[in-house]
């Protein structure tokens, strides 16, 4: 048996072994209800469940979001782990041994697993050795920042804030663990300096360890505590453990929330200490950016928790025109952004500190739309009173009113704008038709008859292929071989049931391993619920649906024969191919007096 295959046998095997409602019940309350599953989707906000697992045949699919998945893919994206580190979780939960299933590609991969648990043990055992160094007797100036910050003890333990005294001791404490000078560099907690020595990355600072969804240290943030014209916050570098643009700032302990009860929206703000500050007084749905520019990757990361994200960050905000920018990717990833205005010149910490949480809960009331808020932060750079500074921020607001979802939003908008100014709508609407909509691309033309047919294909042949890989009673005689599918993703699947039908082993589960879950795949799953496949009235559109195929394969191939007949100059060629002609047409019209469409 080569390594590939005993690789494949492993995966199924592992399969058996981890039963897929167990496994996503260790993660999310489910739902028994007859053969089925269900729950409130993991990977997108709901409170209707229409996340369900199908028990027998392994596998979970989403009805809101199109989620689908074997126990493999489920950890994977709900763990957000490359498929390898899916697999060796759930083997060493299934106390199995991962086998090799590629010579070169085995080692490369146990050394890079090996060199990623030896970076994250290291950063766990810096991440105590600071927290030990807070409560050693040596760190006044540390603990004395936290009390003037009004953190309470509960929250510097839940948070593993801790203190790093010197350039010296971190370095020297590693070493004398076991680790190597070159794995002190690695993880980003040591720096080398020009003259060779290794010293601690975030020395003499307050330390703040960022941890991954996973409960693992990846990174720490530092805050210098003495006078100097260094930078007041630092973060430890990028490394295989640490991603800044991937990571938002206490999403371990919002993964914990989520596991309780939903969430119904984040809040997001720009630092650590003001996650902190919000999580103390009761915020616990709150994440930190760490001051970077939003990323799609940390967008999708939010999204996994909840549909609504409320931007807190800094009263200056309004002014920050790349941040205001930076918001649309939340957009562009399905988010409903809201922009929390806050008194000017304060942070939501000073917000909480100053004036408490009843306050700063008013904030998060008043939270206004991203189309709104872009609105305000121009509006607040204009005194309106001033004739010249009025039609500048007519000028500049304008433009932002193409980004309205609808025509009456726009007008709503316009309406304000309008109030606040003294110019009538009918102006303002006049310069607005001026600038003109900003184009949107537009789609390829097709055909409308054309778009039409391709749509019945598509849906007969899902149908289809969805009673013969759930192996529907009516459908287990049907030979997919005698049927064109001029989809690619529905000639896959039905090479897999041939092959499935052919060896005994036929499960839909074992699609995962073959294409994207969410793509036709998705389609055909979902077919897969309630009546839709049984009783009778199922079993007629099924063969319905064989012969709309039939149709369509013969009309296609009638169509190829005919190019291939104007293209030959050989007589007998062109014989074979109006002998084939003549075959399809008959069987055509055979196919068309059955009746039967899809």
């Amino acid at each position: 048996m080569n390594q590939n295959s005993e690789f494949s046998d492993f995966l199924r095997a592992l399969k058996e072994r981890c039963d897929i409602v167990e496994v996503i019940g260790s993660y999310i309350k489910l739902e028994r209800r007859g053969s089925n599953y269900w729950a409130c989707c993991p990977f997108h906000h709901e409170k209707t469940p229409s996340f369900s697992i199908n028990a027998p045949d392994k596998y979970y699919h989403c009805f809101g979001c199109g989620a689908s998945g074997d126990v493999i893919g489920f950890v994977k994206e709900y763990e957000n782990l490359e498929f390898m580190q899916a697999v060796q979780l759930l083997a060493g939960r299934a106390g199995l041994e991962v086998p090799a299933y590629d010579d070169r590609a085995a080692e490369e991969a146990s050394a890079m697993k090996k060199k990623r648990d030896r970076l994250s043990s290291l950063m766990r055992d810096a991440a105590r050795f600071y927290l030990n160094n807070l409560y050693s007797g040596r760190a006044q100036i540390h603990v004395d920042y936290l009390a003037k910050r009004g953190l309470q003890p509960s929250t510097v333990k839940r948070f593993g804030l801790g203190a790093s005294l010197d350039y010296a001791g971190l370095p020297a404490h590693l070493l004398a663990q076991g680790y190597t000078p070159e794995e002190c560099i690695e993880s980003g907690a040591c720096v080398r300096t020009d003259e060779g020595r290794i010293i601690d990355a975030e020395g003499e600072r307050l330390i703040i360890p960022i941890i991954n969804h996973m409960d693992e240290v990846v990174a720490f943030g530092g805050r210098i505590l003495r006078s100097s014209d260094r930078a007041k916050y630092k973060n430890t570098r990028e490394t295989m453990l640490f991603n800044k643009s991937k990571n938002l700032f206490n999403i371990n302990l919002v993964k914990r929330e989520k596991r309780a009860a939903a969430i119904p929206y984040l809040i997001m703000v720009e630092g650590y200490m003001d996650a902190i500050s919000l999580y103390q007084a009761g915020f616990r749905n709150v994440v930190a950016s760490m001051g970077t520019s939003l990323t799609k990757e940390q967008a999708r990361l939010a999204r996994r928790y909840t549909e609504q994200v409320l931007i807190s960050y800094d009263g200056d905000f309004a002014g920050q025109k790349a941040n205001l920018r930076g918001l649309g990717i939340l957009k562009e990833e399905g988010l409903k952004v809201r922009v929390v205005p806050m008194p000017e010149g304060l942070d939501p910490d000073d917000v909480i500190k100053t004036q408490g949480r009843e306050c700063y809960q008013s904030c998060l009331d008043a939270a206004m739309p991203l189309i709104d808020f872009r609105i305000l932060a121009v509006q607040r750079k204009y005194d309106l009173t001033k004739t010249d500074e009025k039609r500048d921020f007519i000028r500049e607001v304008l433009p932002i009113l193409n980004d309205a979802e609808s025509a009456a939003e726009r007008e709503e908008l316009l309406g304000r704008i309008s109030a606040s100014t003294g110019i009538s709508k009918a102006a303002l609407q006049s310069d607005l038709d001026r600038l003109g909509p900003q184009e949107a691309p537009r789609p390829p033309s097709v055909p409308a008859e054309r778009g039409k047919e391709a749509d019945g294909e598509k849906k007969a042949a899902r149908f289809v292929l969805a009673a013969c890989l759930l192996s529907k009673p009516y459908a287990t005689e049907c030979d997919l071989s005698a049927y064109d599918f001029s989809d690619e993703e529905h000639r896959t699947v039905a090479g897999y049931i041939a092959e499935g039908r052919r060896t005994g082993n036929l499960r839909p589960s074992g699609l995962f391993d073959l294409m994207r879950a969410d793509g036709e795949l998705s389609e055909i799953l979902n077919l897969d619920y309630g009546d839709n496949l049984d009783g009778a009235q199922a079993e007629k559109y099924f063969y319905d649906c064989l012969a709309s195929l039939e149709r369509r394969s013969l009309t296609a191939r009638i169509a190829l024969e005919r190019e291939r007949y104007a293209l030959t100059e050989s007589a007998e060629e062109k014989r074979e191919i109006l002998l084939k002609i003549q075959e399809y047409t008959k069987k055509l019209n055979e196919a068309k007096k059955a009746g039967g469409r899809a």
